[in-house]
């Protein structure tokens, strides 16, 4: 069995911003680029983030295997999923977890892991 490259993308010295390995993409905690967006502002920048490196990896939102949210607080949940439910693609919702966390920012409200398939090569 030939061993697998790990592809890493945005490099930094203390972390990649995705990893990808096995035909599975592994992206780090997604954080808003503007935080002094309300939580449905930051929750929207971090999704389009999302999308972004999902495609740049040659994949979408409709391969995602699991999501991790993490809050800073849980008065924001329903805000937040007002946004989520109007990004996520219906049909393929991806099993999830949020929770409260103090982030590493506290004018961060937001923080989201992705794990995601590629698409299936033609």
């Amino acid at each position: 069995m030939q061993n697998q490259e790990i592809k890493r993308f945005h490099v930094g010295t203390r972390m990649s911003e995705m990893a990808v390995y096995n035909r599975t993409v592994y992206l780090a905690g997604q954080v808003t680029a503007d935080d002094s967006l309300d939580i449905a502002g930051q929750t929207s920048s971090v999704l389009a983030q999302i999308d972004t490196l999902l495609a740049e990896a040659g994949t979408d939102k409709s391969h995602i295997l699991m999501c991790q949210i993490y809050l800073s607080d849980l008065t924001h949940f329903a805000a937040m999923n007002q946004v989520w439910e109007g990004w996520v693609a219906k049909g393929n919702t991806p099993p999830r977890a949020t929770v409260q966390a103090a982030l590493a920012n506290p004018a961060w409200l937001i923080e989201v892991v992705i794990t995601a398939a590629l698409k299936a090569a033609n």
